[in-house]
């Protein structure tokens, strides 16, 4: 244990008035200072917590790359050592998505012992990311559901996250606290449920930033501040991006973004005091944008569905992930995830270019 005078070394914490004075309870100004001082402790507490657990895993993270081995975050697993994997996918989905999982797994996504052979020959974990019900009892309809969904396929990563409260920053947050405590990769990748992925190219468009520690790869962009209520991208907090008419700092787009492990680290131990803007994406650009960060614009994450993606491929130009702008996502996609595919796959991509 740390004596107070060791502890104090690093961390002084401000000496608290004497709250039991019945004279100063009975100022105000005295107690508002009083009120002041607290919140002030809790804060300097807050950063010291984080900073902790940032240099820990710091600490974790350059012993594991002297070693080629990582230690395990999780409880259960304190003193082993994992492999370092490539990089983990999570699949954004939830419980009423169940048809666009299905569309994906007959589709791009490698199922059974092709899955498993992906992640140990491959380095490369796919899985989809789904919360908790906001009854979270086993014997609930949808939890029964899901667990016997992910018996089947054995492609379910749960989250300790209630679904439908409408806060998809905080359900990303919680998708990288748990796939770094789960697995230690090189990079960690989130996708929408309605998108179509070619891992192969994914993979080579990350392989070439590897070497890299602070890395966040994406389709960039910078879109309008929307200050009107009545938007579905309203954004409460528009007047912090200046005058009317100003755009969002530059962060990619939702569908499909990955970032190196040191920065889900840092996203992970300061997720309590990072700022939730409403839109996902630029939340996520938001806790990146202060930090000496490359940005990689990558414009092959964001092709068009068909004939997008083939004209593209043609021009030697193959798409790592497809979908349709208008309906950010494929449109109807568990009618079309089939038909993208077949056009769109790195498979078919490989027969146009000899081709041309």
């Amino acid at each position: 244990m740390f004596s107070s005078v060791c502890f104090c070394r690093y961390w002084t914490v401000p000496e608290l008035p004497d709250c039991r004075n019945k004279a100063n309870s009975d100022n105000p100004g005295v107690v508002m200072n009083q009120a002041s001082q607290t919140r002030e402790v809790i804060i300097a507490l807050d950063r010291t917590i984080s900073d902790i657990e940032m240099r820990l895993a710091a600490a974790r993270t350059m012993q594991a790359r002297s070693q080629g081995l990582s230690p395990s975050d999780s409880g259960g697993d304190q003193g082993n050592m994992r492999p370092r994997l490539f990089f983990v996918m999570g699949i954004v989905t939830t419980f009423a998505n169940r048809k666009r999982r299905d569309s994906i797994r007959q589709t791009w996504l490698p199922q059974g012992e092709h899955l498993q052979r992906l992640e140990k020959e491959k380095g490369i974990v796919i899985r989809f990311v789904i919360g908790r019900s906001a009854n979270a009892s086993p014997e609930s309809e949808v939890e029964r559901a899901i667990a016997a969904e992910d018996k089947e396929y054995n492609d379910i990563l749960r989250l300790d996250h209630v679904e439908g409260n409408g806060s998809l920053p905080s359900k990303i947050q919680t998708f990288l606290s748990t796939a770094l405590s789960t697995w230690d990769a090189d990079f960690y990748v989130k996708v929408d449920d309605d998108v179509h992925v070619n891992i192969g190219i994914t993979r080579s468009i990350l392989a070439r930033h590897r070497s890299k520690p602070r890395v966040y790869i994406g389709c960039m962009k910078s879109g309008p501040v929307i200050d009107k209520n009545e938007s579905k991208y309203y954004e409460p907090d528009h007047w912090k991006f200046g005058t009317e008419g100003n755009n969002y700092f530059r962060h990619a787009t939702r569908q499909l973004y990955a970032v190196t492990r040191d920065l889900a680290t840092y996203i992970t131990a300061n997720r309590h005091i990072l700022h939730k803007y409403s839109n996902e994406d630029v939340s996520f650009g938001s806790w990146l944008i202060g930090l000496d960060v490359e940005h990689v614009d990558e414009r092959s994450l964001c092709c068009g569905t068909p004939p997008d993606c083939e004209w593209k491929a043609q021009a030697g130009n193959p798409c790592a992930a497809s979908f349709d702008w208008n309906c950010t996502g494929i449109c109807n996609p568990v009618e079309r995830m089939e038909e993208v595919h077949r056009r769109c796959w790195e498979g078919h991509v490989a027969d146009l270019q000899a081709q041309f």
